[in-house]
């Protein structure tokens, strides 16, 4: 059983003369989890627990002392112990083997036990140390952990890989005031003079990544109304939001729970479901077994929240606990299959949230929030497959974005097309049911759902699964002499010029005056012959892909046609691929820019408006240059704000707001938009809160507003949660008017310390790097390429990306475009994943300069 934490101090301190020199120290050939390392360790041990103490201090800057105790089997000796410890060797106080004194080797980020003080069979380890402070995410008053995909190592020693389940107790002392939060039922809490000692049952079995505590000061809440009991902490203040919010969030839960339990046939699998809600959390959310993280922005909302916000955050929920049954009941055996409990995650989402928002047209939100974010990377000279290999878990954060978790929930519907719904939700239940509580790979699902299909799952997998890029497909059309259509041909090729092909269904629509003929699709071939076409009459245009199913860049017909399509998902659709023809070069990009504008002036749909006003928003400063922004600015300015002042939803109103926010730059705009703030003006069913105006305020110092230094300190002034003034004053010198403070606090972030609020370092650096301000940045910009690994060394799984997309992949300059091509040149040996990130947020700046 795990020492008690009131003697821990002690037990530290008489340990720290217990060091030995090794005989022999055990060299390794890299650092972090190598593959072959880790196979080693997944056939050499069994039966894994872990038993966990840690003591966190008043102060922040006081270490946090721990013990550690490890049971496990070992059932092969032919190499040493190896545990992940990814901390200075001096962080180690003592180890002991089967209760014998061990010489301490550290080594390449690992503790190596030798044979000799080994056993096969039962062993017995405990170690004292000081926990690494990289993912304990600590701030004044509360610290988190966030472990995925290998932080554990990070925190503590442990075999930090995902096919090596355990069990964890976690007993730990906090300052008297402080909340807990871990994914196991609390055993005791035991009140000291100044610390609470919380002591946990063991847990259920899982992998290191999704073993997680919060603690700190923070409200909780027990859900009231809902078959499963649930416990959420919280730091909200706003109490609209927290009355507007607290049951719908407990609802959302509960009715993903139902769907997944119907859905797999099989109960919740945990002893509990519990979360916690963060200020300026990295992710959206966490799928922590027993204990989800989630951003809190993205969970509380109040009664301003459009129809859009609600159904991101349902699905949200979702996904989260979509993960209860994907990832943490079956998890991948190796993170090269992350994906796989991502795209199921995002699968289950999107249906677990069309009986919620019945209001919604599920085809429409699918397309538009899963097919524009897969092509902004799917598009790029840096795209992956979506099964991506990994040598070593040092590397896996970088695996991560919008391929698995956009374009792989297409891949699986296409899937679900080819084998029908019910095998295919019966495939799903037969793959859970044989891996629950273990772990399987891409392989192991296929070879269950190639028994349900006569399609060769292998070939069809090698495409979608294996292989980046996508298809640019073409057609031609033969009429004879009464106009009718004597032939017609479908023909696919690859971007990137590889001979792959994706097998897809989806139709193709003819459109006449007063009807329309949709004619269904399966392009299985690198030309089809589309036979149903022949004899129809002549079109006024042909719609490519009008149900949305279909992935890739298809012929355009009719630009200015599209906002006159009736059906949502077809003008979707069309408005989606002008887009991606006009970053192709098919298409001017002032032309689509006009029709998004004719587009902005009608759209009465929220999901396709907000897609809209995104490209219309991109196109202009990221594919114009100064002079076209000059000149398409008013037009794109006055459409807004005349939309605006007429009759609209409340969703609608705050999805043009939105827009209007972002390009209102010019005298008239700034003027506009400060009357909105300074609440001068005021426009029907703009419901606009308290964050809003914060966001507004800063967006006018960014501008350049003339009294952006009053505004400022007025929008600070009347926050009343500590840490949102927090993240406010922490942005204050990203906004400041002199381009000086600003390069100045750029630099600063070449202290990793001051990166550590990464989801506020990425706002700050688009301030600092917004179009408006690059004029002044000067060498700032090389230097966010410099830091660049280091980056990706300290920070989370989504961080370099965002790094480069908030800072060099807001530029369009020749100096930039030189800049990384140098950079490109001179690093050869950049990890290759991290050099397909920098060229995916690049894209935009290597179209201006390079015609691909």
């Amino acid at each position: 059983m795990i020492k008690s934490i009131s003697s821990l101090v002690i037990a530290l301190l008489l340990c720290l003369s217990c060091k030995q020199t090794p005989s022999e120290v055990i060299s390794l050939n890299d650092t972090g989890v190598p593959l072959e390392m880790a196979t080693y360790r997944r056939s050499q041990v069994a039966d894994v627990t872990y038993q966990l103490g840690f003591a966190i201090p008043e102060k922040k800057e006081d270490p946090i002392t721990a013990i550690f105790d490890l049971e496990l089997t070992i059932k092969d000796l032919t190499h040493p112990l190896y545990l992940d410890f990814k901390e200075a060797s001096n962080a180690l106080q003592s180890l002991v083997v089967n209760d014998k004194q061990t010489a301490i080797v550290h080594n390449k980020e690992h503790l190596i036990i030798p044979v000799e003080a080994l056993k096969l069979g039962k062993n017995h380890i405990d170690i004292k140390f000081y926990a690494g402070e990289l993912s304990l995410n600590r701030n004044d008053d509360y610290l988190y952990t966030l472990l995925v995909p290998d932080r554990a190592r990070t925190v503590f020693p442990c075999f930090d890989q995902p096919d090596i389940k355990a069990t964890y107790t976690l007993e730990i002392s906090v300052p008297k005031e402080w909340k807990v939060l871990c994914g196991a039922p609390l055993a005791s809490k035991n009140e000291l003079e100044d610390f609470t000692v919380y002591q946990f049952e063991p847990s259920d079995k899982m992998s290191t990544y999704l073993f997680s505590f919060v603690a700190g000061q923070f409200e909780d809440v027990t859900s009231q109304d809902t078959k499963r009991e649930m416990n959420m902490l919280y730091r909200e203040t706003n109490e609209e939001k927290i009355t507007a919010s607290t049951d719908r969030i407990f609802e959302l839960h509960q009715l993903s729970l139902d769907f997944l339990e119907a859905y797999t046939q099989v109960d919740f699998p945990f002893k509990k479901f519990d979360f916690a809600t963060i200020p300026g959390f990295q992710y959206g959310g966490m799928e922590h077994t027993g204990a989800i993280q989630y951003r809190e922005s993205s969970l509380f909302l109040d009664n301003s929240a459009t129809r859009s916000q609600e159904l991101s955050r349902a699905k949200l929920i979702a996904h989260e606990t979509a993960h209860m049954w994907f990832g943490n009941l079956v998890t991948m055996e190796w993170f090269n299959d992350v994906w796989m409990k991502e795209v199921f995650a995002n699968f289950m989402a999107d249906k677990i949230v069309n009986p919620v928002f019945t209001d919604i047209n599920h085809d429409l939100q699918f397309l538009t929030s899963h097919y524009p974010r897969a092509y902004s990377v799917d598009r790029t000279k840096g795209t992956n497959p979506i099964r991506q290999d990994l040598d070593n878990l040092k590397n896996a954060g970088s695996l991560y974005g919008s391929i698995i978790y956009n374009k792989a929930p297409i891949m699986m519907r296409q899937l679900e097309l080819a084998l029908g719904e019910t095998k295919f939700k019966d495939g799903i239940g037969e793959y859970i049911a044989t891996y629950a509580n273990g772990n399987a790979d891409w392989n192991g699902l296929v070879e269950i759902l190639d028994t349900k299909t006569d399609l060769d799952l292998k070939q069809w997998s090698d495409v979608w699964v294996n292989s980046a890029g996508r298809p640019v497909f073409s057609g031609a059309i033969a009429y004879d002499n009464n106009n009718t259509i004597q032939q017609f041909t479908l023909s696919q090729k690859a971007e990137d010029g590889s001979d792959h092909l994706w097998p897809q269904s989806f139709d193709i629509s003819l459109v006449y005056k007063d009807s329309i003929t949709t004619i269904p699709v399966v392009s299985n071939k690198k030309q089809i012959e589309i036979s149903q076409a022949v004899g129809a009459p002549e079109p006024l245009y042909v719609l490519y892909n009008s149900n949305g199913y279909g992935y890739g860049v298809f012929p355009v017909s009719e630009v200015s046609k599209t906002p006159t399509i009736q059906d949502e998902v077809a003008r979707a659709h069309a408005y989606l691929n002008t887009y991606e023809n006009t970053l192709n070069g098919t298409i001017v990009n002032t032309v689509a820019f006009k029709n998004l504008i004719e587009g902005i002036k009608t759209e009465s749909n929220e999901l396709i408006l907000r897609m809209i006003t995104g490209q219309a928003s991109s196109l202009y400063w990221n594919s114009f240059t100064e002079e076209e922004r000059i000149a398409n600015q008013p037009d794109l300015e006055t459409t807004i704000y005349k939309r605006l002042k007429q009759s609209e939803s409340k969703n609608i109103k705050k999805t043009l707001f939105n827009t209007y926010r972002s390009v209102a730059h010019s005298e008239e705009g700034i003027a506009t938009l400060y009357r909105i703030w300074n609440k001068e003006e005021t426009i029907d069913n703009l419901v606009l809160n308290k964050d809003n105006y914060t966001s507004l305020a800063q967006r006018l110092a960014l501008y350049g507003h003339p009294d952006a230094e009053v505004i400022l300190t007025k929008a600070k002034s009347v926050l009343t949660n500590p840490d949102k003034i927090q993240r406010f004053e922490f942005l204050e010198p990203a906004l400041d008017s002199d381009p000086t403070v600003r390069i100045a606090y750029f630099e600063s972030f070449k202290d990793a310390t001051n990166r550590e609020k990464e989801n506020w370092v990425q706002t700050a650096c688009s301030f600092i790097h917004h179009p408006l301000r690059q004029k002044e940045n000067g060498n700032s910009v090389a230097l966010s390429l410099e830091l660049l690994e280091e980056v990706q060394e300290t920070g989370d799984i989504f961080f370099p990306l965002g790094w480069l997309n908030s800072t060099i992949g807001q530029y369009t300059s020749p100096k930039a475009y030189t800049l990384v091509n140098t950079y490109i040149a001179t690093h050869p040996d950049l990890d290759p994943n991290l050099m397909r990130k920098l060229l995916q947020a690049t894209d935009n700046l290597n179209r201006r300069h390079h015609k691909r």
